[in-house]
């Protein structure tokens, strides 16, 4: 079931590059950005493979336009060392066969790259399209596996709230608890109630009291006071 599944999911992702003209992804810094390091096997011998098909472009490109140029070089001489052989140099016509010669190597070399300028832009395509469909089956995978772990953290995240808030909840009852109790044993103690009890913090700090229960309080003292007068 799975290899069905990954056979048509490389199916579709041929289908798509039908008629794309895709870039060489190996002179795109983007492509080495994200999958420059990446150790799969298929994606690094496809790879090393289109560079070296665009390395040799280069280098045929590079070296024709040399060779064309000498030809231009020779060609020139020739012409300009015809009125001195017709004028019976042998000097003159010793250098336009030598030219000749060299002209012929040229030409040589040029039918010889020839085939190869015609063939490598199509080598360069078939396989930059291999390591397109590599890049595409590596990216779907790992936003597959990406897309599960995020799903896992989501729940450990919605789990986690819960309990999160559940224990805020908690922790708020318990401090209203311990300000109760305090406020209780303030009233008979006074402050020494947190050296009495051992206290490691003031109840009031973490439960501070609202202005009604600080109201209310002082009329309590006030009525406490009149009673006792």
């Amino acid at each position: 079931m799975g290899n069905h599944s990954s056979e048509k999911k490389t199916e579709k992702f041929n289908d798509s590059l039908t008629g794309k003209d895709i870039p060489a992804l190996t002179l795109d810094n983007k492509w080495y950005h994200l999958l420059g390091k990446v150790g799969d096997e298929d994606i690094k011998a496809n790879e090393k493979k289109l560079n070296e098909l665009l390395k040799r472009q280069g280098k045929i490109n590079t070296e024709t336009k040399e060779i064309k140029k000498v030809k231009r070089r020779l060609m020139d001489e020739i012409v300009s060392l015809k009125d001195d052989q017709q004028g019976g140099s042998s000097e003159a016509h010793d250098k336009i066969e030598e030219n000749k010669r060299l002209l012929k190597e040229c030409n040589d070399k040029l039918d010889d790259y020839e085939d190869e300028i015609m063939e490598l832009p199509r080598q360069i395509d078939a396989v930059n399209k291999q390591l397109m469909l590599t890049t595409m089956k590596h990216c779907y995978e790992t936003m597959q596996d990406n897309t599960d772990e995020i799903e896992e953290l989501e729940e450990w995240i919605k789990s986690i709230r819960i309990e999160l808030k559940k224990n805020l909840i908690r922790k708020q009852e318990k401090e209203a608890k311990n300000h109760e109790i305090y406020k209780y044993m303030h009233d008979i103690f006074g402050a020494e109630v947190v050296d009495l009890f051992d206290m490691r913090y003031n109840p009031e700090e973490k439960h501070p009291r609202t202005a009604e229960e600080i109201a209310a309080e002082k009329k309590a003292e006030e009525e406490k006071a009149k009673g006792e007068s």
